[in-house]
C-alpha cells in the first residue's frame, strides 16, 4: 500500500514549490519510487521539476471521446489503461503524471474517474505518491485517492492564508479524505512567526509542522524560470523543508 501525501493550500504559497523539495527530499533518502501527480488544472509542477509533460489526463480523455471510447481488439478498459500509461513521464526515481485542464467549464469527473479508476493499480508500483493539486477546496472532494495518509497544508505567513488552510483541513476531515495527520507549513517567512500568528495557529486547531524562510536564492531561481527543484544546498528555504519532511517521516 502506497503512503499518500497530499499538498493544499491557497494560491501563491509556493505549495507547488513546497511539493518539489518534498519529492527531492524523497529521491534523496531512498524513498523511491514515488508517483507524483499534479492534479492542478494550470498544470506546472513539471515546470518546477524541469521536465516537460507531453501528454495530460484530460488530453487523453478528449481523445478517447472523439475515438468512441474503443478499438479494434481492445476493450474500453484496456483502451483507459494504455492511455494512462501514456500520459506517464518517466523520470529518475519518479514518474509523473498531470490531470490537465477539464473538459468542461469547471468539470474534473471524467479525468478524475480515470485516474482513479488505475490508481489502484498504478499505487502497487509505487511506495510513496505525492500529489499537488490546485488551490482552493473544491479539489478536495475530487481528490483520487482518499486514503491520504499525510496532508499538508501551504500558507503563507499571512491571517487568510491560515484561515484557508483551517477550513481546508476542517473540508478534509468531513470528506474522511484523511487517514493519517493533517500538518501545516508557514512558506514565505520572514524573521519568524510573530508570538499573535503562533496563537491563532493554535487556535485554529492546526499542527505546525514547521517553517520555511524567505529565500533569495530561490526568489533568484523563480525570476529566471529556472526549476527549483534544482536548488543548491545552500538555500535556507530547502535546508528547512528538508528539516520539516524528515520529521514528518519519521514520525509517520
Amino acid at each position: 500500500m502506497s503512503f499518500v501525501i497530499a499538498m493544499a493550500g491557497k494560491g501563491g504559497t509556493g505549495k507547488t514549490t513546497v511539493a518539489g523539495m518534498f519529492l527531492r527530499y524523497l529521491l534523496e533518502h531512498g524513498h523511491s519510487p514515488v508517483l507524483a501527480v499534479d492534479a492542478d488544472a494550470n498544470s506546472n509542477l513539471n515546470e518546477v521539476l524541469g521536465i516537460k509533460v507531453e501528454s495530460t489526463v484530460g488530453e487523453a480523455r478528449e481523445e478517447m471521446k472523439r475515438s468512441g471510447g474503443g478499438m479494434v481488439d481492445m476493450t474500453k478498459d484496456q483502451l483507459i489503461e494504455m492511455r494512462i500509461n501514456q500520459c506517464l513521464v518517466e523520470a529518475d526515481g519518479y514518474d509523473l503524471i498531470a490531470m490537465g485542464q477539464p473538459e468542461g467549464p469547471g468539470c474534473y469527473c471524467a479525468a478524475n474517474n480515470l485516474v482513479a479508476h488505475f490508481m489502484a493499480v498504478l499505487s502497487k508500483n509505487y511506495p510513496y505518491i505525492l500529489m499537488d493539486n490546485e488551490a482552493g477546496m473544491e479539489h478536495l472532494s475530487r481528490l483520487t485517492t482518499k486514503d491520504v495518509n499525510l496532508l499538508v497544508l501551504v500558507s503563507d505567513p499571512s491571517w487568510r492564508g491560515i484561515q484557508a488552510a483551517r477550513r481546508l483541513k476542517d473540508l478534509a476531515k468531513q470528506l474522511k479524505i484523511v487517514v493519517g495527520r493533517a500538518v501545516l507549513i508557514v512558506n514565505r517567512v520572514t524573521n519568524g512567526l510573530s508570538p499573535r500568528m503562533q496563537e491563532e495557529i493554535v487556535n485554529q486547531g492546526l499542527e505546525l509542522a514547521g517553517i520555511i524562510p524567505e529565500d533569495p536564492i530561490l526568489a533568484d531561481f523563480d525570476s529566471q524560470g529556472r526549476p527549483t527543484f534544482h536548488l543548491p544546498p545552500e538555500s535556507t528555504a530547502l535546508q528547512a523543508g528538508y528539516q520539516i519532511f524528515q520529521k514528518l517521516l519519521n514520525q509517520a
